[in-house]
């Protein structure tokens, strides 16, 4: 048996699964020997019963039993067969699925065996006859996923037709018509596709990243506009409080100085009395004296003699009237408005220069023309004609009123628009709606889809339920139409001022939204002037 021993080599007590000298070991119907639990394991991990050196399959898996003669011979034979040490394998590498403790690195991978080997356990595969015919490919992670589940083969191919990777058998049967190319090819495809898919998304987001920053912008300004906002807010309303009270003073003295001077001339009449009804008490009292005298000479000596009666006045025509307040509280409420003007005056932008930025250019639409309205050729003026046209029907015109849309609409947002009143002694500005009455007559109301400022000799009103009566302007030329169209509000100013006159606040609006202009009738040539949109300037 010594003799016998020495003339094996290591490699005969050697487990070729682990490449370990045998630990319990145990042999197949086909007379390999492996490591119970390194055969064990090998099995617990393939669908079919195979040796892992012939690939002998088994109809059942086999009930292994102890070599007990080699296992003798392992003992006697007393040391155990080292592998040479390597490194052990990298995160991007693909590990041996041999070894047990530290995995190293796979330098092949067994299409036959699904299973990957590092040098040490790949030797097997290059010394022994039958293992020599496997299939040795580049080391693959999961290799039993890169396998054909139908055919047991590498999928190594792709089907261009059902986007499915295949093997070369399926492209015999399944696939057999369809486009298929290597796998390499398609993953360059696939790669470049998922590159220019990767530029969009950085283009996506960098175009909600800039959403992003517009909206902190927007946010910044409008907490700019706030505290200006509320900095010349302080400044009139401060204004103002100094003119209430003042005008407060200065009405209470205005009555009380009244009241002082009423009472003082009240007080000088009673004097004035209370002197002539002692004058004529003392008289009084002379005359029943006399009366008393028997005598008639002494009587007649002394009615001589008495005094002439004191001059009075004829009180039947003096009387104290209360003092007149009337107009006094409307003076200080003029003064109060004039102050609030002058104030409004000084603001260093002012209302009117935030929503001129919101300017559109709008243009007059002839399709919706009155057909006795002239339009200018650049769609910028309209006044009233003598003549009333002969136009083709048309369901978008005005056929009553002489009105006219623009060609622009607005469904969100806001929109700010001038136009030229100058020399006009009537005229009618501001939104519609789309679905307005255009035939026959019309209300225009909110109500109805109007949210316009008329203006004629008679002044100037607001067209609602009731109509809204406005202070006249002195010398109105333009007049500047505001819409914020998601607050609900429209509001007029007169730009050469630079004043609000006045807005209508809690609108709906459902539907688009169209600036609309009257130039009224020319009245004999008194109000031929057109009127015109006009450019905004700020700096008027």
């Amino acid at each position: 048996m010594a003799c016998a021993n020495a003339s094996w080599s290591e490699e005969n007590f050697s487990c070729s699964i682990c490449l370990d000298v045998f630990s319990s070991p145990v042999s197949t119907s086909c007379g390999h020997n492996f490591c119970r639990t390194c055969v064990t394991n090998f099995w617990d991990e393939q669908v079919k019963y195979k040796c892992p050196v012939c690939n002998k399959l088994f109809d059942t898996r086999p009930d292994l039993q102890v070599n007990t003669l080699l296992s003798e011979m392992v003992d006697r034979f007393g040391t155990s067969v080292r592998v040479k040490e390597q490194p052990g394998v990298e995160p991007a590498e693909v590990p041996c699925d041999v070894c047990t403790g530290t995995q190293l690195k796979a330098v092949k991978s067994c299409l036959e065996c699904f299973m990957s080997f590092c040098q040490t356990h790949l030797e097997p595969h290059q010394r022994v006859r039958v293992l020599k015919k496997h299939r040795l490919v580049e080391p693959m992670d999961h290799l039993e996923d890169r396998m054909c589940k139908k055919h047991d083969r590498l999928l190594e191919l792709f089907c261009q037709t059902e986007q499915v990777c295949v093997c070369q058998y399926c492209t015999e049967t399944d696939h057999k018509s369809h486009p298929v190319v290597p796998l390499k090819e398609e993953y360059e495809v696939k790669m470049a596709q998922l590159g220019k898919l990767e530029a969009e998304v950085q283009q996506m987001i960098q175009e909600r990243q800039r959403h992003i920053q517009e909206i902190k912008d927007t946010v910044k300004r409008s907490k700019a506009d706030a505290d200006r906002e509320i900095a010349d807010g302080v400044q009139v309303i401060t204004a103002l409080m100094c003119c209430i009270e003042k005008c407060q003073d200065d009405l209470n003295q205005m009555v009380k100085e009244r009241l002082k001077s009423t009472e003082k001339q009240a007080e000088d009449l009673i004097k004035e009395l209370e002197q002539e009804i002692e004058d004529l008490t003392n008289r009084s009292s002379e005359v029943k004296q006399l009366s008393h005298t028997k005598g008639h000479l002494h009587f007649l000596q002394a009615f001589r003699s008495m005094k002439n009666p004191p001059p009075t006045r004829d009180w039947t025509t003096v009387e104290v009237r209360p003092p007149s307040y009337v107009g006094t509280l409307r003076r200080s409420l003029d003064q109060l408005e004039e102050t609030l003007n002058l104030e409004m005056k000084k603001l260093p932008d002012g209302e009117l220069k935030s929503v001129q930025q919101y300017e559109v250019d709008v243009t007059l639409d002839p399709d919706t023309a009155h057909a006795r309205l002239i339009l200018s050729e650049d769609g910028k003026q309209v006044h009233h004609g003598d003549e009333e046209k002969e136009l083709a029907d048309n369901p978008k015109r005005f056929t009553e009123y002489i009105n006219v849309l623009t060609r622009q609409s607005f469904s969100s947002g806001r929109f700010y628009f001038e136009v030229q009143v100058k020399d006009k002694t009537a005229w009618h500005i501001g939104v519609a709606r789309e679905s307005i009455n255009r035939n026959g007559g019309i209300i225009e109301t909110p109500e109805n889809g109007y949210w316009t400022l008329y203006y004629d000799e008679d002044g100037m009103v607001f067209i609602d339920t009731p109509d809204v009566r406005l202070p006249l302007r002195a010398e109105l030329q333009k007049v500047g139409v505001f819409v914020d169209y998601d607050e609900g509000l429209v509001s007029f100013y007169d730009v050469d001022a630079r004043v609000h006159i006045y807005s209508a606040t809690g609108c709906t609006f459902t539907e688009p939204l169209y600036p609309f202009i009257c130039p009224c009738d020319h009245e004999e040539g008194r109000n031929s002037a057109p009127l015109i949109i006009s450019p905004v300037n700020q700096t008027d």
